[in-house]
Formats: structure tokens, sequence, C-alpha cells
């Protein structure tokens, strides 16, 4: 659907059926089909699919969820050949292109229809004052770029943003640039997802990873999976999770949306499911209130405590005693704990709860899973926190089949944290970055995501360097966000497609177009490979296949080189033309700088490639300050809804990763056809005097501000009460830029109060 020039307007193509009660089977077969033949042919798509997530082949685009030891010769899920299919089109957007469309023109279509019109092929450039992008040379758009930043009255006005999907090599050498630039400004995507995670973890374990392998997942006797949708967003997910149940392992789910990959499975790549009624997923279904978890959490401690005051024994006192602090402190917290609180901050019944903690106490091989649908709340970190305090209380951190799993998003987006890619970096790595590199990186810590568009929006910031992404759209309230990119001198992204932030321009604007994971990186006359790190601390090859979709292209590693080559000149000591032309060169470079990667270019050529170290998880050994597991006591505090308001958590729909829309079906919602819906329990519907299929304005009210998006039809749906659901990037208008998570900054993008309103009613 095109923009309105007055804004959005109903879809008049959407439709709704009944969600569904099953994930996989041959709908995910016929889904994947049609994307990948229709954006690759028949012969392309045989060729790539057969070499993705395979050992010699590349790593998958799309999510962090990691490779068995034993891979089937399909080793990828329905959203991973999507992501693919997205990457390896043949479509092209040409010079041609550009020139019969202004950014005015671009900046009217939908981010569906920006990335089908396919890959870019050579650097385009929107000179000051100029209403279209034109080609440009290499040169010519590495000039520009140095030229602005050598301008600026400190480093500290540049911000260098970076996707998730960008390799540890390129992640390495970016960071390495802007530290010798001057400055930590590394706003990156875990801002927005799991910084909360990381957090939280550090603080109670020390390390800011999950502790679980998939062998541990594999083995766990009970399996929380918590504020996420699998099915969706990690579908091969379901296959450890069908592993896991036929091992015995309970699993819970605790999701305000009924999930229909957490309910049953048909694995799309075995027969017998597809005829069949595939693998039943959840034994519980905890169908929580928004922002409920951590009053779940607290409660099923409150349980825990008391059976073990009672005599149960449930509290492993030996692992306590020898690994933890302050356990006596969250006892007498959690003994405190009202529950009509959590009841009203849950939804759920005392039974549902105590059912739950039944299967808490049966088993110490406990692995609690969760994704965004816990990290973007203002007490996002307390509730992690809480997570924790249950696992240390029965010893479920550092035991096989046990531990905590945050299932990261994008396919490396743990692995460029690792990499340094943090804006507030720890003196180890910066003491052992500038040994390694001859210069003194700077002290001060930068800016985050959150940050970065304040300091735009200030006047602070005046040039951005995006590695990948979609800033525009994967970013919270978007009125503020795209006054703040048009207010900056120059704007460079690092795409390989076309997407909303090449449409929201400031004075002057740069696409550099790079190489994908798919396809062939060839450099010095030989062929290169990156590494990535999944979302369980592996560490494996990627190394394309497929011709480059245009001779001009370069990858991500040669442009970050060439920009700190023609940025610092004779500033820096780094032989960056070097490592452009040899990857190897870097991982020499990255195994004497950060720990775990020692002999990293041997090891991560073995088959399968290395895990990282991970004290806990390894040793039961915690690299805190007091080197000890720490219990937390976190307050409760309910959000409050006033009446006739309903709290909204902005979703994926089945055909999107992240900004990247694949289609325009959600067909385990039964949404077809559209996006701009608002899922709301039949009752909700009711109570607030509305119809379903109603056009309605969702409004939301943040520090005396009023935001709103146009035109979303109600759409009823089994959904906590009191709760509503919508898609992002659609939403995050709603999302305040000044709400955020404590201790972490993560937009609260699960926590947005807000009312619907007739579409025909006035604004306000």
């Amino acid at each position: 659907m095109t923009r309105a020039p007055g804004g959005p307007v109903p879809e008049t193509d959407l439709s709704v059926s009944a969600p569904k009660g099953v994930a996989g089977g041959i709908p995910a077969v016929v889904s994947s089909a049609r994307h990948t033949l229709g954006e690759m042919g028949v012969v392309r798509t045989l060729r790539t699919l057969s070499r993705l997530n395979q050992v010699g082949g590349f790593d998958c685009p799309g999510c962090a969820w990691p490779e068995p030891g034993e891979r089937s010769p399909v080793e990828f899920c329905e959203n991973g050949a999507k992501a693919v299919a997205e990457e390896a089109t043949t479509r092209r957007v040409s010079r041609a292109f550009f020139a019969r469309h202004s950014v005015a023109d671009l900046a009217t279509l939908e981010e569906f229809e920006l990335g089908k019109q396919g890959r870019i092929t050579e650097p385009m450039w929107l000179a000051p004052g100029a209403s279209r992008y034109e080609p440009v040379s290499w040169d010519h758009a590495l000039d520009v770029v140095a030229g602005h930043l050598q301008a600026l009255p400190s480093p500290g006005m540049a911000a260098f943003y970076t996707s998730g999907r960008t390799s540890n090599e390129a992640a390495f050498c970016y960071q390495l640039f802007v530290r010798n630039f001057g400055t930590n400004n590394l706003p990156d995507c875990s801002n927005m997802c799991h910084e909360s995670s990381g957090a939280a973890l550090v603080e109670t374990i020390g390390v800011g990873k999950g502790s679980v392998t998939l062998d541990d997942l594999h083995r766990a006797g009970l399996v929380f999976v918590v504020g996420q949708n699998p099915g969706t967003n990690h579908p091969r997910m379901l296959t450890a999770l069908e592993k896991a149940k036929a091992n015995g392992a309970r699993i819970v789910a605790v999701n305000p949306l009924r999930e229909a990959g957490l309910l049953r499975f048909k694995h799309p790549q075995r027969p017998t499911d597809l005829l069949g009624r595939g693998a039943s997923l959840a034994d519980l279904y905890l169908q929580i209130r928004v922002n409920g978890d951590m009053a779940l959490f607290q409660a099923l401690g409150r349980l825990l405590v008391e059976a073990d005051d009672a005599g149960a024994g449930l509290v492993d006192r030996d692992f306590v005693d020898l690994h933890c602090d302050g356990f006596e402190e969250y006892a007498r917290h959690v003994r405190g704990l009202d529950w009509s609180v959590v009841e009203s901050a849950t939804g759920l019944e005392r039974t549902e709860i105590e059912a739950a903690f039944d299967l808490v106490a049966s088993t110490d091989r406990i692995v609690v899973c969760w994704a965004m649908g816990l990290t973007q709340h203002k007490s996002s970190v307390p509730t992690i926190r809480e997570v924790v305090n249950l696992l240390l209380a029965r010893g479920s951190i550092g035991r096989p089949g046990a531990g905590v799993c945050p299932v990261r998003g994008h396919s490396n987006v743990q692995g460029d944290r690792t990499m340094g890619i943090y804006e507030k970096p720890d003196a180890a790595f910066l003491d052992a970055l500038g040994a390694e590199f001859g210069f003194d990186p700077p002290r001060a810590a930068g800016y985050d995501v959150v940050d970065t568009i304040r300091a735009m929006r200030d006047g602070k910031v005046r040039v951005l360097v995006a590695m990948g992404g979609n800033f525009a759209s994967a970013t919270p309230d978007t009125s503020v966000t795209e006054a703040a990119l048009r207010s900056l001198d120059l704007a460079v992204h690092v795409s390989t497609k076309l997407n909303r932030s090449h449409a929201v321009v400031g004075r002057e604007a740069l696409i550099l177009p790079c190489l994908g994971r798919t396809e062939r990186d060839v450099r010095a006359g030989r062929p290169q490979a990156v590494t990535v790190e999944d979302s369980m601390s592996m560490v494996h090859l990627s190394e394309g296949t497929l011709p480059p979709a245009s001779p001009a292209l370069l990858s991500e590693v040669a442009i970050v080189c060439a920009l700190a080559r023609r940025t610092l000149g004779d500033r820096t000591a780094v032989d960056w033309e070097q490592l452009a032309d040899d990857y190897d060169l870097i991982r020499e470079r990255i195994a004497r700088v950060v720990p775990g990667f020692e002999d990293f270019n041997m090891r991560v050529r073995r088959p399968g490639g290395f895990v990282l170290p991970h004290p806990p998880r390894d040793r039961r050994e915690f690299p805190t300050p007091s080197g000890r597991a720490q219990f937390t006591v976190n307050t409760l505090e309910v959000l409050a809804v006033p009446d006739g308001h309903l709290l909204m958590q902005t979703v994926r729909s089945h055909d999107q990763y992240n900004t990247t829309i694949y289609g325009l079906e959600d067909r385990y919602r039964g949404i077809h056809g559209g996006r701009r819906v608002v899922l709301v329990h039949p009752d909700d519907v009711a109570a607030l005097g509305l119809a379903e299929g109603q056009i309605v304005d969702i409004v939301g009210i943040h520090g005396g501000v009023t935001r709103r998006a146009a035109a979303f039809r109600v759409v009823g749906y089994p959904t906590a009460r009191g709760c509503c659901a919508t898609y992002f990037p659609e939403a995050n208008v709603l999302v305040p830029l000044d709400s955020t998570a404590e201790f972490s900054n993560t937009p609260t993008s699960k926590s947005v109060v807000v009312r619907l309103v007739p579409a025909s009613a006035a604004p306000g």
C-alpha cells in the first residue's frame, strides 16, 4: 500500500480469518517455495538453499538461532528461506530507477514496496539541494564522507550505527575506525532489543550472554518460553523444543498472545508431520498481561521460598551458599509479596501460577528462554533479574540442561557486541585494543540509539553513518526520529536494498551498496570468509557462493577500511588496506584483543566452529565484582492503565524480519493482505464501545505529548484482557523517545498506554 499524501488510509485488501493452532506443516513449505522461487527462480533457489547454514556454506542472514551438531541437508526454516530470497533476489535497483524517482517519491512507498524493488547496484549520492539520488564513484562517495567527518569540530558530533547482520570482521574494523577517529558513539540494534538482558545478566552472573548450549535445551527438564514467538521469529527453535519434549521436558509458554508456534508444531521437513498432527509443545500456557512477567517470577520465587521454609528442600543450599550472595534478603522480600498485586499485574489466577510452580519444583534442569516481550519495558532489567533469582535458587545455572537463554534476533547481533560495538566499553577491552594498534582509545561513554536520536534532535550530532539496518523505521518515536534525521548534514547508509531511511534525508545523503551474506567476497584475488556468533556463543565461518549482484559492490569490511583510510590518513598506524584484503589478518588481531578468540583462524575452520568461554556455564564461576552470583531485591510496580485505555505491545508479523517486510501475510494470526491492524480481546472491543472491523486511530499520551497512529482495523483476537498488539514499524510512532527501560535505556515498545479512537473522531 502506497502512502497517501495526507497519511495512511485503510487497507482495502486486508482480510481476517481465525488464528491457527499449529505452526509449520505444508503451509510453511508452500510459503518458502513461493518466496524463494518468486525472487530467485528454480536453479538459483536450489543452488543457494543447499549451502544455507551448512559447513562450508553461508550463515542465514535472518535470526541467530544456532545450528545443531548434526545438520540436515535442509537446515533452514521458512523465514530463513525468505531472508535469503530477499537478499539473493534477481531484481535490481539501477541508476535509471533513481533517475525516475525523487526522494519525495520514495517517501510515499511503504517498507514492503521499497524492499521489493531489488538490490542496489552502485553508490548513490543525494547532493545538497538535490531532489534525486545520482550515481557516483566510490572515490567520490568516500571523499564526501571523509570531508564531513574531518570538518566536524569534535569527533563526538558523529554517530556510527551498526545492524546485527554485520560480520565479526566488519564489526571489529568498524569499532577500530570509530575509536581511532575519537569517539565511542557506537549505537547498535542491541540497544533496542537485548540491552536489558545484558545489563541484568552482567550484574547477576557476570556475563551478559546466555548460559546454555543447544544440547542443554535438549536435556532440560523444564523450559519456559517467555515473551517470545518462536514460530515466527526463530522457527528452528521449534525443532529444539520438539526434541526437548521428546526427551521428557515440560514446556511453559508465557505470552499475552495465543501463538500457534507455542501450541503445536508440524516439522515441515518430516513427511510424517506433514500428514499427521505434529507435536504438542506447551504443557501450560500462561496468557499473561503485558508487563506482568516480573510479578509472575516473583510469585514463583515466593512459592519456592515458602516450600523450602516448610522443609521441601527445593532451594539448592549447597549452590547458594558456595556461589551466591544476597539470598536471605531476596527470600525476605518475596515472602512479603501481595497475591492480589500479583493477580492484578499478571491477569492470571493463582492456580495457574501454582501449576507453573509445580513444574519448577519437579526438576532443577530449568531453562528460561525470552526475547523482546521481557526486554522492552521500564522494568525489564528487574524482571530479568527475577528470572535469574529463580534459577539461582534452584541451582539451575552451570548445570547441564539448565540456565538462562536470551534468544537474540539478528544473525550476528551478539557477535557485534563481542567485537566491541558498544557505547560503554570496559577498560580492559580498550587497553587491549590500544596496545594492539598503538593508540589511546577514547574513554568517555558514547551515545546509544536513544541518546543518538536526542543528540541529532538537539544538533549535537551532525553526521550519522549506519552500517546496515534501517534506522528511521527501527527506532522509537517516528516523528521525532525522522525530524532528527532530516536535521543532519550527512547520513550514510551501507545497504543492500532500499528502506525508509533512504527517504528520510537531511542536507546530504549517501547509499553505499555492499555484498550480502550469500555472495562471493573476493579480495586481492582470494576468496574471503567472515565469521558470526550465534545466540549460544558458537562462532563459525560464513562464505557466500553467489556472484555479486553488481561488480560495483564492496564488502562491509572493504567499505569500513576504505572509509577509515580516507578519513584518518596519517592519524592512524593501522594498515587498513592490508586488513581489507585478507580477513585472516583481521582475525589474528581479534585473537590478540578479544578474550576467547585465541587461535581464531585455526579453531574457526573446524567443522561447526568453536564455542566461546562462559565461566558460569563452564565452571560455575561468576565474574562479578564479588566473584559470586547475585540475588537481587526488586520492587514490584504495576503499570497503571486508566479506564478506557489498553496496554499496547508491538510485534512482528509472520512475513517480516525486523523492519524487512517479506509479504503481507500473518497466517498464524489470520491476518491477510495488510498490516494496519490492532489485535484486541473481543470482550475489550465490546467494553470500549467498538466493533470488530472498525477503523480506529491509536492514540497515546506521554509527557503531555499526544502521539497518533492512524487508520488501524480492530481485530478481535485471543490476547490477554486489557492489552492490544500492533505491528512495528507502523506503530513505532506511538513509542515515546523518553520512555525507556531503567538501566538499559531500551525503548518501552511493549508498554505503551493507548486508547482507540474511531478514525472519524477529531484529533486529541
